[in-house]
């Protein structure tokens, strides 16, 4: 049966080939388990907080270092 479908799609056109694409996709997203509106929400609030998070920490660091070398290094 495998083997059918494979030769069948060796015969399609390039067009034939992107319709049983798009189709096979939107099989596929029928089937996902989207999360709630919530619950993307919360995760979009906790990945922003630790973005802001790390980049002020980063930040800091840079800030840091960038005095220390132009207290000893750059005179």
């Amino acid at each position: 049966m495998a083997d059918e479908a494979i030769l069948k799609t060796k015969k399609m056109n390039i067009i034939e080939k992107v319709k049983h694409f798009l189709k096979e996709v939107y099989v596929e997203l029928k089937r996902v388990s989207w999360l709630s509106r919530k619950d993307a929400l919360r995760y979009t609030m906790i990945v922003l907080a630790v973005t802001i998070i790390v980049a002020a920490f980063l930040g800091g660091l840079d800030y840091f270092f960038t005095a220390l070398l132009k207290r000893f290094v750059v005179k």
